[in-house]
């Protein structure tokens, strides 16, 4: 590999061949698009509307709660029924009842019906509904993204999510200061239609299924067994998800519920900043993706995902210290690079590990090792920030993002890790 004729085949091979090659990327990757452009608008614009009725970050925290208990009641039991039915079928199903969901807010928003009561119902719901439909999107990623096109196609699929981070914070805060709230979940409601389009298009998938027994309890108790015998033969995957079950309570506290509070009452900018903050860490993870997409390899990556953690926790605690639109989005730049950075080797390494039949098992016991403890971690942070304060906190919280990435990149397993 010592030519620049060569570099320049592989790099058209790992981006325009995804299209060539797999329509069903191309359906997932348009699906994905949708969806979660809805989902970025509504992530801007919901936090706003529960600190205009609350003005609390201990009810923001409380909401962020709600949200993620589904997640750690039903994961042990999702990601089985995940690998032992159609995943494609379990997206469709999901996405058509999350666009009921958000019909319902939206005209609950238009009739200036919204309280805390209803959004917690709310958000309970789709926690719910997400805890099935991550597993099975993982899943299906997992068959489509096969390891001739696999860099690639995490890096472009990634890239095409932060593309959304910019764009919908940014219609997100232009609609909330410009009209309103519903608007906005109207759009997010339409987004999943679309969506369903293109799921469509994944109806031919064909997907390995567990072997068990006749006996479906004993079954679903070994196909859980056998999920965690996994993780068990690989240091890197158990000992990452245990180090993710603290960083993401400290990280997602920062971002889903100081954040917002810095913007908004800590700085009194107008909520257009907000998206423009979030867009930023959007952009850097961009950056990040298409550097990391242009090899079709990389070496040393328990260091570079670790080291990618380490940036992000840099980035989070400078947020304290400055007031700049300019420096916070230049913050938030660098921390959605180091974020990206883990998140692909780490979408990588399950890819090149897990086994199909066992893929959703494994995702779902991934997600709640590291979701576990959010809904406890969400409401510490509200409560923290309003007893010791919420820039204090700020500091705290990144400061141990801080150490657990450095410590761990210490570790003799995660620095050999290729």
């Amino acid at each position: 590999m010592n030519s620049l004729p060569t570099n320049s085949v592989i790099r058209e091979g790992t981006y325009l061949q995804l299209f060539r090659k797999s329509k069903h990327f191309t359906a997932l990757l348009l699906g994905q698009f949708f969806s979660l452009l809805g989902s970025s608008i509504t992530n801007v614009i919901l936090p706003i509307v529960v600190l205009q009725i609350s003005n609390s970050t201990a009810v923001m925290g409380t909401v962020m709660a709600v949200y993620m208990a589904p997640f750690v009641i039903l994961l042990p039991f999702s990601g089985v029924l995940v690998d032992r039915m159609n995943k494609v079928k379990i997206m469709f199903f999901v996405d058509i009842v999350r666009f009921i969901l958000m019909i319902i807010l939206s005209i609950f928003a238009f009739m200036n019906q919204l309280n805390m009561m209803f959004l917690f119902v709310f958000m309970f719901f789709m926690g719910m509904m997400d805890s099935f439909f991550q597993p099975a999107y993982s899943g299906v990623r997992a068959k489509i993204f096969t390891p001739d096109i696999r860099n690639a196609a995490n890096s472009l699929s990634q890239v095409t999510v932060q593309v959304l981070r910019i764009f919908g914070p940014i219609i997100g805060g232009v609609i909330i200061s410009a009209v309103s709230g519903g608007w906005g979940f109207g759009i997010n409601a339409a987004t999943y239609i679309i969506s369903l389009f293109f799921l469509f298009n994944l109806r031919t998938l064909n997907f390995q299924k567990p072997l068990g027994d006749s006996n479906q309890k004993s079954t679903i108790k070994q196909d859980f067994m056998e999920g965690i015998e996994v993780l068990k033969g690989h240091p890197w995957l158990w000992m990452t998800i245990l180090a993710f079950s603290f960083i993401n309570i400290f990280s997602n506290g920062i971002v889903q519920i100081i954040l917002p509070w810095l913007i908004k009452n800590y700085y009194q900018f107008e909520p257009y900043v907000y998206g423009l903050v979030l867009g930023s860490s959007g952009a850097g993870a961009i950056f990040c993706g298409i550097i990391f997409g242009l090899r079709p390899d990389w070496k040393k990556r328990g260091l570079l995902a670790y080291g990618g953690v380490l940036l992000s926790g840099i980035a989070l605690v400078l947020l304290a210290f400055i007031s700049s639109i300019p420096l916070l989005m230049a913050c938030m730049f660098l921390e959605g690079a180091g974020i990206m950075l883990f998140g692909l080797i780490w979408e990588t390494s399950l890819q090149e590990l897990v086994p199909e039949d066992k893929f959703g098992r494994v995702v779902s016991l991934d997600m709640l090792g590291s979701f576990a403890l959010l809904p406890v971690g969400y409401l510490i942070t509200g409560w923290m920030a309003e007893g010791i304060g919420e820039i204090l906190t700020l500091i705290i919280f990144s400061s141990v993002i801080i150490f657990i990435s450095g410590m761990y990149m210490m570790i003799k397993g995660i620095r050999q890790f290729n």
